[in-house]
């Protein structure tokens, strides 16, 4: 896997950037600033922390393989149960490793200066479909048009062919969460779009199987269906892979990453 240094963007001409040694004039590659991205991510975090220790418990497994990871290059590859809920915990969580805890986000300390070379990719329809998910969109969305689905709908329409690039340069400047079934549905089919990125960027891959989600919040992950639930999401070891493979047997690596082949008892035959 390719670990080169993350890209580095600033509002300052570039013989002044090194004076910004507490990063207050950086940028990411989509020109917000990361200052105001950090404020963003502190302030949501203080929000939702107590729906992950108190309402519900998140039990954390394998940031052991988070610590020693570049700054940049690296995707994380996870089932989806809710719009927001899971990345949300996937920052909180991010954020805790920087400041060196382990499977854990007690005390939110964190906080105080939290990660701020965070991405995650979601559905542009999301991300307008009121305030809350704007704001949240400032946090590190990377907007992909689906060509398969739209407004619940099933849909055919041309491929977003610049969502790749995006995500691409958010991986150049820093950690990605992407959940390749496109769907909140369980045993979806893993989108072919992954495996072309694993091959054109060539990340660290680190697989993540979340639990206990869809059960304690809504679709869209803002308001709680059932409270005292055990959410858990757990980290799995780097992803080993070759570029050169082709793009089925990728997807067929993915999807067994992420514990989302079908089970024998939910298969029917013809």
């Amino acid at each position: 896997m390719d670990c080169k240094p993350p890209t580095q963007y600033s509002f300052l001409p570039k013989p002044l950037n090194k004076l910004d040694f507490i990063g207050l004039f950086e940028k990411d590659p989509f020109g917000n600033s990361l200052f105001i991205k950090r404020i963003l991510i502190a302030v949501l975090g203080w929000v939702t922390y107590f729906r992950y220790t108190l309402y519900n418990k998140l039990k954390i497994e394998g940031t052991e393989y988070l610590e020693n990871l570049p700054v940049s290059n690296v995707i994380f590859l996870s089932n989806h149960q809710t719009y927001f809920a899971d990345v949300i915990a996937f920052f909180h969580i991010f954020c805790s490793v920087k400041w060196g805890f382990r499977n854990t986000i007690v005390p939110p300390v964190y906080l105080l200066w939290p990660r701020a070379r965070n991405y995650y990719v979601a559905a542009s329809e999301t991300m307008k479909g009121g305030l809350l998910p704007r704001i949240f969109a400032l946090g590190g969305a990377i907007q992909v048009e689906r060509s398969w689905r739209a407004k619940g709908q099933d849909v055919r329409r041309e491929v977003d062919s610049t969502a790749n690039e995006r995500i691409v340069r958010a991986l150049e400047h820093g950690w990605v969460v992407s959940f390749p079934q496109g769907t909140t549905s369980p045993y979806a089919p893993i989108r072919k779009g992954t495996g072309h990125i694993l091959k054109t960027a060539n990340p660290i891959v680190i697989p993540v199987v979340i639990n206990g989600f869809r059960r304690a919040f809504d679709k869209k992950g803002l308001r709680f269906k059932k409270r005292n639930t055990q959410l858990s999401v757990r980290f799995k070891p780097p992803l080993e892979y070759d570029a050169d493979e082709s793009i089925d047997s990728l997807v067929d690596k993915i999807r067994e990453a992420i514990e989302q082949e079908l089970p024998k008892e939910k298969m029917t035959w013809l």
